[in-house]
C-alpha cells in the first residue's frame, strides 16, 4: 500500500528552482489545489525577490470543528516552532486563504542540508497546520497526560465540512473517522477495502501497530454528537494510540499518518483498488478462454464413422469454405 508524502511536491520543486535563480529576478504567481481541496498560493515581485510569500487555503470546517482566528487551535504556536524567525506570519492573510506567511530566501541557512531540511519543512505546511491540535492531543498522550481545558471528544477538520474525532485520555487516544464517499462504486470499494484493511491487522508482524476496528454504526465515543456529522455511507473506523505509537521520531509520522488517512482510503479505493480487481477481472478471462480451447475438438484428427461404416473428417470452417471456392 501506498503512503502519501508530507510535503508537497509542486511547493518544493518550486523553492529549490527559485534558490537556484535568485539573481535573476523573476516574478512568480502561482495558483494550485491539493487532495482535500487544501489551495496554495505562492507569489514573488520583482521589487523584492528574496521575499517569498506562501498563502494556504484549508478545507471549510464543520460545525464541530473549533477554528482560532481562522485555524485550528495551536496551528500558530506549531508554525513558530516549525520555522523560527526565518518565517513571518501576516496578519490579516490575503484575502480567501486561511494563512499567509512571508519567507526571506536571503536568511536561509549556509549550509545545504539545513537549507534543504528547511525547504523541505515549509512544503510540509499542510501538516504543520492542519495537523497541531492532533500533534498537541498526542505529545500529550507522550507524556500520559490529558490538558486540563482539552475537551473530552475533539472535533478536527480533515475534508471540507467533514471532521474525525478524537477521545483523548492519559493512557491512550481514540480516534474515529466516519467514512464518506459520493460515488455508489466508491461506496462499496471502500466499504470491502476498509474491512480488509482491519483483517489485514491480525496478521503477523503487525502487533506493534494501533489497534483498528470497522462498524457500519457509530462507536460508542461519538455519542451525543450530531446527526449530520454521523451520516458516514461506509461505515467508522477506529484507531487505538498508546504512548508507544508516538515515542520519539513515531510522532511526525503518526500525526500525518491520522491527518491523511481519509486522502489515503480515497487514493486506494479510485485508483489501486480498481486497478487490482480489472487485472483479476483480466486473468479470469484469459483463463476462461484457455479452458475453453482445451475443451475443444481436435479437428484434424478427429473422424466420425456412418451407419454403413463410412468414416468421415470433419471439416473446420476455413476448410469448408475452401471447397465451396475450389
Amino acid at each position: 500500500m501506498i503512503l502519501l508524502e508530507s510535503h508537497s511536491r509542486f511547493l518544493l520543486q518550486t523553492l529549490f528552482n527559485r534558490l537556484q535563480n535568485l539573481q535573476k529576478c523573476v516574478e512568480l504567481d502561482h495558483n494550485w489545489v491539493e487532495f482535500d481541496d487544501v489551495r496554495y498560493h505562492l507569489q514573488v515581485s520583482m521589487k523584492n525577490p528574496h521575499i517569498l510569500l506562501l498563502s494556504v487555503s484549508l478545507p471549510t470546517p464543520s460545525s464541530e470543528t473549533i477554528f482560532v482566528r481562522g485555524l485550528p487551535f495551536g496551528a500558530i504556536e506549531a508554525i513558530k516552532a516549525a520555522y523560527g524567525v526565518l518565517v513571518q506570519i501576516l496578519d490579516p492573510p490575503r484575502d480567501g486563504f486561511n494563512l499567509t506567511l512571508k519567507i526571506n530566501l536571503a536568511k536561509l541557512p549556509a549550509n545545504q542540508e539545513q537549507k534543504h531540511a528547511f525547504l523541505v519543512k515549509v512544503a510540509s505546511v499542510r501538516e504543520v497546520v492542519l495537523g497541531a491540535p492532533l500533534r498537541v492531543v498526542l505529545k500529550n498522550l507522550a507524556s500520559r497526560t490529558v490538558a486540563r481545558d482539552m475537551d473530552p471528544l475533539v472535533a478536527l477538520v480533515h475534508r471540507p465540512k467533514e471532521s474525525f474525532f478524537l477521545v483523548p485520555q492519559a493512557n491512550k487516544v481514540t480516534v474515529v473517522y466516519p467514512m464518506r464517499f459520493n460515488d455508489s462504486i466508491d461506496i462499496v470499494l471502500a466499504t470491502s477495502f476498509l474491512q480488509e484493511f482491519v483483517e489485514a491487522r491480525r496478521t503477523t508482524g503487525l502487533n506493534n501497530s494501533p489497534p483498528c476496528s470497522w462498524s457500519y454504526t457509530p462507536p460508542p465515543e461519538l455519542k451525543g454528537v450530531s446527526a449530520d456529522a454521523l451520516s458516514a455511507n461506509a461505515g467508522f473506523v477506529t484507531f487505538v494510540i498508546f504512548p508507544r505509537h508516538v515515542e520519539g521520531q513515531k510522532l511526525d509520522r503518526t500525526v500525518w499518518n491520522l491527518s491523511t488517512f481519509h486522502a489515503y482510503v480515497s487514493y486506494h479505493v479510485k485508483q489501486c483498488s480498481e486497478g487490482f480487481m480489472h487485472t483479476r477481472m483480466r486473468r479470469r478471462v484469459e483463463s476462461l478462454i484457455q479452458a475453453l480451447d482445451r475443451a475443444k475438438p481436435d479437428v484434424e484428427n478427429a473422424k466420425k464413422t456412418t451407419s454403413q461404416n463410412r468414416s468421415f473428417k470433419r471439416l473446420s470452417l476455413k476448410d469448408s469454405r475452401v471447397d465451396s471456392f475450389s
